[in-house]
């Protein structure tokens, strides 16, 4: 790729195997929009900032794109439309504009915040061009960055395997019938009124958190999965006996592997599978050690590299499949968005781990948290959450469609149990302690927080199979 062929609008994009469904199921609500935010030790200079962004305005040409539709797939075109920077207006995750970029830059006060859709990549990629702006926003500020510094640096040619569908690259023809999986339980709090997505955020010292997670030798994101499946029990078990009648029993967590560590690759676009560990209460109440070590088996098989490869088979060949690729756009969208609404009835939460973030000694040393906010949930599995650590602290983020804090509250009073030291941001963005043992009572109440010249290229484009 070279500029000329930016300049000409001929760059343009499949989409990745993970982003096919989001076309067909996206909405108003349900947006496949995340954010991760980096809170500064000071207030953002808006001039340097504004250099910053410039900079990078034609770093990364997958991402300044459109999505297009043509007759058997929606692709990805090249748009010359600027990066907009615009100011946080404390409602996350909303929606893109047919008419603008599938990504956007937000700052207020201390707070530089990126937004983008899983059409165009993951947390993954997402947190890959936050650094690089934060790193070149600090340097722009006078900030010496030390040589050997890895980030995208202006002025830089894209290589092909920042662009890549990695899925494709390591696709491997092998068996791969599909699973059956049984209907998983879903909270059964009612919904908000739209616009009904709100966040909830907890602060906690990594040490703490990593001390508990060691004692039962697991790693953090295992012991936050067992925390939530717990977490699912208590709501589960605290229902009349008509609503434990008509649920399902299986408790059930997605969470999404970034398969970059299992596969080498540069590429900047989506490259996730998810497992999916749980918990039958067919068999009985679970103990949390129970829920652990059941957890920390499941995890070890299901991320099995042999396995894998079995479900990028599986995911990758169906859509490949020459039947499937010759049906036109609008019978496909119709199946994939019923595909989606099976997929989301056989799990019960969702929770995405982006792991503890570093970029430099003396870019950590001015920078105080990060917090991932994971895309609105759907209206089935309705509360999901997201981690970041940096530093010592771990931030939570729970994403909430609904008028109940029941699962936040459980969750958190069960880390509160743990000895580890949560401090909740409400809805008014103040600071309070949660005491250990103690009850959380008014945590999240669904408030807040808040055409080309080309023709040739054209019918390439529209009409690839």
């Amino acid at each position: 790729m070279n500029k000329q062929v930016i300049r000409q609008n001929e760059f343009w994009l499949r989409l990745d195997n993970a982003a096919k469904i989001y076309p067909a199921i996206r909405s108003r609500e349900l947006t496949a929009v995340f954010r991760i935010s980096a809170g500064l030790k000071q207030r953002v200079n808006t001039a340097q900032f504004f250099e910053a962004v410039h900079a990078l305005e034609n770093r990364f040409p997958y991402y300044k794109v459109r999505l297009r539709t043509g007759f058997f797939w929606y692709y990805l075109e090249y748009s010359p439309l600027p990066i907009i920077i615009k100011s946080d207006t404390d409602r996350p995750c909303h929606a893109f504009d047919k008419r603008e970029l599938m990504f956007r830059v937000l700052v207020k006060g201390n707070t530089i915040s990126v937004e983008f859709s899983h059409i165009l990549t993951d947390a993954t990629g997402a947190l890959e061009f936050l650094k690089s702006l934060l790193l070149i926003y600090y340097e722009k500020c006078g900030t010496e960055i030390p040589q050997g510094q890895h980030f995208f640096r202006p002025g830089d040619i894209p290589s092909n395997e920042e662009y890549e569908d990695a899925y494709s690259r390591y696709f491997k023809k092998v068996p791969s019938s599909l699973i059956q999986i049984r209907k998983a339980f879903h909270l059964p709090f009612p919904l908000n009124r739209p616009f009904r997505f709100s966040v909830l955020a907890a602060i906690m010292p990594l040490d703490q958190v990593s001390q508990r997670a060691k004692a039962y030798n697991v790693s953090l994101t295992e012991y936050f999965i067992a925390v939530y499946l717990f977490s699912l029990q208590h709501v589960y078990n605290h229902l009349p006996a008509p609503k434990k009648r008509r649920n399902n029993r299986i408790l059930r967590i997605e969470v999404p592997v970034n398969l970059r560590k299992v596969f080498p690759t540069k590429t900047m676009r989506n490259f996730s599978l998810y497992v999916l560990p749980e918990i039958d209460l067919r068999l009985g109440h679970y103990t949390f050690e129970e829920i652990i070590k059941s957890v920390y088996h499941q995890m070890r098989l299901q991320t099995d590299q042999k396995l894998i490869n079995k479900i990028i088979a599986r995911n990758v060949g169906s859509l490949n499949n020459h039947f499937v690729r010759g049906v036109p756009l609008f019978i496909k969208s119709f199946i994939l968005s019923k595909f989606y609404s099976i997929g989301v009835s056989r799990y019960s939460g969702v929770i995405t781990n982006l792991g503890k973030i570093n970029i430099s000694p003396e870019i950590n040393n001015l920078i105080d948290d990060f917090k991932f906010v994971p895309p609105p949930p759907s209206k089935t599995v309705k509360v999901n959450c997201g981690i970041a650590g940096f530093g010592n602290k771990i931030a939570l983020c729970f994403g909430n469609i609904t008028s109940s804090g029941e699962l936040e509250e459980a969750f958190l009073k069960l880390l509160s149990g743990e000895h580890i030291n949560v401090t909740v941001l409400n809805n008014e963005n103040h600071i309070r302690e949660v005491e250990e043992n103690k009850e959380i009572t008014s945590i999240n109440q669904g408030k807040k927080i808040p055409f080309p010249r080309n023709v040739i290229m054209l019918v390439k484009k529209m009409f690839h199979v």
